[in-house]
């Protein structure tokens, strides 16, 4: 049990589900020591409904939970042991145009939070607001943890570890979650199961997986290619599995995200007959559920209905890992988890300064990156190539430059024709202009 007084600070509460999966676990960890909650979020009702959820989680768990809350961040900083940033500027409508606004260039994405137009639009809005964040970390409370779960993932680490000295770890539950998905598909219990993997956020390879020292890569081919059932695993995921296919490693996480990654392989979203965030994938739904869970929060949180049995439950998502990362780094016993931190030589066949999704051992001292001097060179070229188009993202969004932000875009390979990319950019930073001070 850690002897010191932990405070954690929530910086975007107002992701409603995150932060009552959060504060749940926390409440249920047995070997914490004492903390407190700080909460932050700049918009008053998500901040009150972070509040009251937080405040109903603790009370059915029994505990005296000190909790702060401002919509100024600077008041609850001071003390923070570790800040967790979740922020989503501009929120779901913002979401929403980053995928409407490249349907009119005929341009289709499933997610539209890391990579394509809608990823690249995302980061010009994140960044800023994220290194901001870091840079009152820095001054505030220098000592603290930063841990990162706003997206895109790779391009606001590594902003962030560009321009201030905020170690920041970026934190996905992805491959994670991948690695389990795989295991139950062959029938295997996912915690015996051990896996060697890089890449990026959203497109990490799994290259070596294994269930007691036996191989499960090829299995998982053989079982794939006899697969008749389409609901399964493998028809649901086709073109990651033909990934594994070709490439003899699997991508987390799954089509959903993957397929971002190749827009040229699927022209207009096309994808095995049906398009891409329309008949499969359909972002609409993603983002409507997204305000059907925030209201049902938001009317919990008030007192309006009762608290849902299973919000005191531990369950799968974003926040799953961080009070096991905690736990791990307080009694230093040297756990494996997924993080997204700087290369420096991890993967020798990448770029040094490029952040990497990669196994970390938790110490005492924080995430280290294991050494992986086996990653395929044909699987390091395709990651490469991606991060060559997010580096000119992240000077984009620093500099407020829009030719760079045209660069990017072309070199992300949604788009072609550099006429197109220039009105395409054009059309995104009007709509987004009251969230993207920097190009003012």
């Amino acid at each position: 049990m850690s002897s010191r007084t932990r405070k954690i600070v929530l910086v975007g509460a107002g992701s409603a589900v995150f932060t009552a999966g959060l504060v749940r676990d926390m409440l249920s960890a047995g070997n914490l020591g004492r903390w407190s909650l700080g909460l932050v979020d700049i918009r008053e009702e998500a901040l009150e409904t972070a509040l009251g959820l937080s405040h109903r989680l603790a009370q059915a768990f029994g505990a005296n939970l000190a909790i702060e809350a401002s919509t100024d961040r600077r008041e609850i900083l001071p003390g923070a042991t570790e800040v967790v940033t979740t922020i989503a500027v501009g929120g779901r409508r913002a979401w929403e145009l980053d995928i409407q606004i490249p349907r009119e260039f005929g341009i289709y994405q499933p997610v539209g939070d890391t990579v394509m137009p809608g990823g690249i639009s995302r980061a010009l809005r994140m960044i800023p607001a994220l290194v901001d964040i870091a840079r009152d970390v820095q001054a505030l409370c220098p000592q603290a943890r930063m841990f990162n779960y706003a997206n895109p993932m790779t391009a606001n680490c590594w902003a962030i570890r560009q321009v201030t000295e905020v170690p920041v770890v970026g934190l996905c539950h992805g491959v994670h979650d991948t690695i389990r998905s795989l295991a139950r598909y062959l029938d295997v219990p996912p915690d015996a199961v051990t896996a060697t993997y890089a890449g990026l956020n959203h497109l990490t390879f799994i290259y070596d997986l294994r269930y007691r020292g036996n191989d499960l890569l090829k299995p998982l081919v053989s079982r794939a290619r006899a697969d008749e059932n389409p609901d399964s695993l493998a028809n649901r995921n086709r073109f990651s599995f033909g990934l594994l296919q070709s490439y003899g490693a699997y991508p987390a996480v799954h089509d959903r995200h993957v397929t971002e990654f190749f827009p040229e392989r699927f022209a207009e979203g096309s994808y095995y007959g049906q398009t891409l965030g329309i008949d499969v994938y359909p972002i609409g739904d993603t983002i409507a559920h997204g305000d059907e869970s925030y209201a049902a929060m938001r009317d919990q949180a008030a007192g309006r209905t009762p608290l849902d049995p299973s919000l005191t439950r531990r369950t799968v998502g974003e926040h799953e890992q961080l009070v096991e990362i905690l736990q791990a780094m307080d009694s230093d016993t040297g756990r494996l988890f997924s993080a997204n931190v700087p290369n420096r030589g991890a993967v020798p066949n990448l770029p040094d300064d490029a952040v990497l999704e990669l196994p970390c051992v938790a110490t005492s001292h924080g995430l280290r990156p294991v050494q992986l001097y086996d990653f395929p060179d044909v699987l390091a070229g395709i990651i490469a190539r991606k991060l060559a188009a997010t580096r000119l993202t992240v000077a984009a969004a620093l500099e407020g430059n829009r030719k760079l932000v045209v660069e990017a875009m072309l070199a992300d390979g949604s788009v072609t024709d550099g006429g197109t990319a220039a009105a395409l950019t054009d059309a995104l930073l009007t709509a987004h202009r009251e969230h993207l001070p920097q190009f003012a």
